[in-house]
């Protein structure tokens, strides 16, 4: 059972302050809902609520809004859609479906453009309680999420820590740090710096497509690691029949068109195509704005009323969401008596391991959902870890060892 819907929950305030008089919701169900099998898993920053494959999908989209974790979710899949109740859904601010920047204004009739009210994840998830709760979803099995939907996740377990049993975050922090934040800040001037963004109200003219595809390269270097960038392109040169994005300088020509030039050109490509660029600016800003500990003593004083049971995943190779910041999250939910264990795992792809390793990111979360923080092949940093059958789950003490 599938369902691909969008869903009006009316009038909407956001924590701006700022109201909007309907939102509407664009999300996606698999499996069939049995009173305590619900999993909500939170996208990250350009994904869609198509998690998983439908049979009616067909290529309405393209790139990762397309089954963005197909071979995780599904049937017979780690997160096993014939068990569970799978609800994912856009988030608003985004232009796939859910009330955004280029959604019509109804009191105008004209596209909001940047006279959307500001966003922040905690709007996200205030948004995906009220669809739960007119889909007749109350405590949720789990509630799951990679990168920026990772940090969606830790704003559930603060905000509704009474209604999910268990939670991962995949990839994820409690906040940016000042590296990501300052490349997110240039990736965010290059739209508003092109001549075609006219204050965000670009729609019906010619739209600031250079500014969004160097903001989105500027995404995708921080996607890879150095590792797997090395492997993948090297200093090859992209060859006499690629033709490049943009006829170089006289004095450019002299010099080679690398593969990593014309893998960064074909995404940006493919991502002005089908991304809005108000919605970059407004996701980007969510993310960079979210931390934790705001408005509590401490992040562990965030976690602290979060009685179900956390896992976190990080992976070696991230420098975006570094192991070090996830262990931050598992050492605060230590402090407030929260059951966690931070999963490390080793791979050099960069953050994009969380989509394009389901062989890794799988097993723990099945494991998760299926019996908790004992599953076998879950690991914790914590050297005094212990699964409950009084064997001891391996640890990965040398990376946090004093």
């Amino acid at each position: 059972m599938t369902t691909k819907e969008t869903i009006d929950l009316g009038e909407f305030q956001f924590l701006s302050g700022e109201t909007i008089p309907s939102l509407e919701v664009a999300y996606e169900t698999y499996g069939d809902f049995t009173g305590d099998n619900a999993v909500l898993i939170c996208h990250a920053l350009t994904g869609s609520a198509h998690v998983a494959r439908r049979p009616d999908a067909g290529d309405e989209t393209a790139g990762q809004a397309r089954a963005w974790w197909g071979d995780v979710v599904g049937p017979g899949k780690a997160i096993d859609t014939t068990e569970y109740y799978v609800v994912c859904a856009n988030v608003p601010g985004s232009c796939y479906g859910t009330t955004g920047p280029a959604s019509t204004n109804p009191e105008t009739g004209d596209p909001y453009g940047t006279d959307f009210p500001p966003v922040t994840i905690g709007d996200w998830t205030r948004a995906q309680r009220r669809l739960l709760d007119t889909l007749g979803v109350g405590r949720l099995r789990a509630v799951i999420g990679g990168s920026v939907g990772g940090m969606n996740v830790l704003d559930w377990l603060r905000r509704y820590p009474d209604d999910v049993d268990r939670a991962a975050g995949v990839a994820t922090a409690a906040r940016l740090d000042a590296q990501c934040l300052a490349l997110d800040t240039v990736a965010r001037r290059a739209i508003t710096g092109d001549p075609n963004w006219n204050g965000g109200h670009y729609y019906g003219g010619p739209e600031p497509e250079e500014g969004l595809a160097r903001a989105r390269q500027i995404g995708h270097i921080m996607y890879l690691s150095k590792a797997s960038m090395a492997r993948k392109f090297g200093r090859r040169s992209a060859g006499r029949e690629t033709v490049r994005e943009e006829p170089p300088d006289p004095a450019g020509a002299f010099f080679p068109y690398r593969e990593v030039e014309s893998y960064l050109d074909y995404q940006a490509e493919k991502f002005t195509d089908r991304f809005d660029a108000n919605s970059y600016l407004y996701l980007t800003r969510a993310m960079d704005d979210f931390d934790l500990s705001a408005g509590y003593e401490s992040d562990a004083d965030a976690l602290a009323a979060f009685e179900g049971e956390l896992l976190l995943l990080s992976f070696t190779g991230d420098w975006h969401f570094t192991v070090e910041q996830a262990e931050v999250v598992a050492e605060a939910a230590r402090t407030a008596d929260v059951d966690v264990a931070h999963h490390v795992v080793d791979s050099d792809h960069g953050h994009d391991a969380f989509l394009v390793e389901p062989e890794k990111v799988g097993p723990p979360l099945s494991e998760l959902l299926e019996t908790g923080l004992s599953g076998r092949t879950i690991t914790d940093t914590n050297p005094d870890a212990e699964n409950e059958d009084d064997s001891f789950a391996p640890v990965h003490t040398s990376l946090f060892s004093k």
